[in-house]
């Protein structure tokens, strides 16, 4: 495929943009999808090429990871979603095997965005449906409210905070992060035990213990290694305290959130203000899952993404 046919060009300002889609001054929301005079400046083409793996054949479905993971949280649910999607998995900016923004951009969900739609030209793909599990299913978001998704499925997604909501995710993930500084040969030989396992991904999944010790090594790696780590975590301390326009009003495509009843990381009650600030979207219980639900029941999952992208083709009632 071409290039989007709704694209216009991105105001790339690397501080703070008065007119900013993110700013709760502003009421209109641009769409946007190329790299600007003032990036060409600066000798910018892309601000990330992303590393992903792709299967399947069907309209195209992007899958986005939480802060400090990488695509393969994804493979539980990969090869049932490549029966009817063209599936993208990818690696976010500064995260898994995916370079970080250029040094003086900042991580901000505007840049990110932006990253993202320039990988979906590269990628040859137009208004996908967008999967985004926590930091990814706030991007998901900003990807369907911005116009460039045709559907979102987003699994606790980051984004819609109150203080006490902040200080939970960091005391669950900050000791994840740390104690991925072990040396990597002590993370490996603790992957192989099911106690080991059970105490890495203790705040990931509710059945940590159902790992392999290959996929726990990854994800400590992954942790370890994301350069954009500290920056994603930053970024999002304020929104404990207010909310951006792009994550409030009414929902433009289909939009369903999905919440593990066990996430340790993001409470299943702030679904709850999701659905108070961003009106018209589908909310989705899932059971006996955690933060990370792809690994703990695949089935739930591919049916929450199934159904979304169905009431975006038009196959079900919205």
């Amino acid at each position: 495929m071409g290039r989007h046919a709704a694209s216009h060009s991105w105001d790339c300002d690397l501080g703070h943009n008065p007119l900013s889609p993110w700013d709760d001054r502003h009421d209109t929301i641009r769409v946007t999808s190329e790299v600007g005079p003032m990036c060409e400046l600066f000798g910018i083409k892309m601000l990330s090429e992303l590393a992903y793996t792709r299967r399947g054949q069907g309209e195209p479905l992007v899958l986005l990871h939480g802060i400090g993971h990488r695509h393969g949280a994804y493979d539980p649910v990969i090869d049932e979603l490549a029966k009817d999607f063209d599936v993208i998995a990818a690696d976010l900016p500064g995260l898994g095997d995916s370079p970080g923004l250029p040094e003086g951009v900042p991580y901000t969900t505007e840049n990110v965005v932006r990253a993202l739609a320039e990988n979906f030209d590269r990628w040859g793909i137009s208004r996908p449906h967008v999967v985004g599990n926590s930091l990814g299913g706030m991007f998901s978001i900003a990807l369907a409210q911005l116009g460039h998704v045709r559907s979102a499925t987003c699994l606790a997604p980051a984004g819609y905070f109150r203080p006490w909501n902040l200080l939970r995710a960091g005391g669950t993930l900050l000791p994840l992060k740390l104690g991925s500084y072990l040396p990597a040969s002590a993370l490996r030989q603790f992957s192989k035990l099911k106690f080991g396992r059970k105490f890495i991904g203790w705040s990931l999944y509710a059945h940590p213990e159902r790992h392999d010790s290959a996929s726990t090594f990854a994800d400590s790696m992954a942790m370890k290694r994301g350069p954009g780590f500290w920056a994603y975590f930053v970024r999002c301390i304020p929104l404990g305290f207010s909310t951006p326009r792009v994550f409030r009003g009414v929902a433009t495509v289909p939009i369903t959130i999905a919440w593990g009843n066990k996430d340790r990381v993001l409470h299943p009650t702030q679904a709850l203000l999701a659905r108070k600030r961003l009106r018209g979207i589908s909310f989705v219980g899932l059971l006996d899952c955690g933060h990370v639900p792809m690994a703990d029941s695949p089935t739930q999952v591919v049916a929450a993404i199934r159904n979304t992208a169905a009431k975006a083709s038009g196959q079900l009632n919205a």
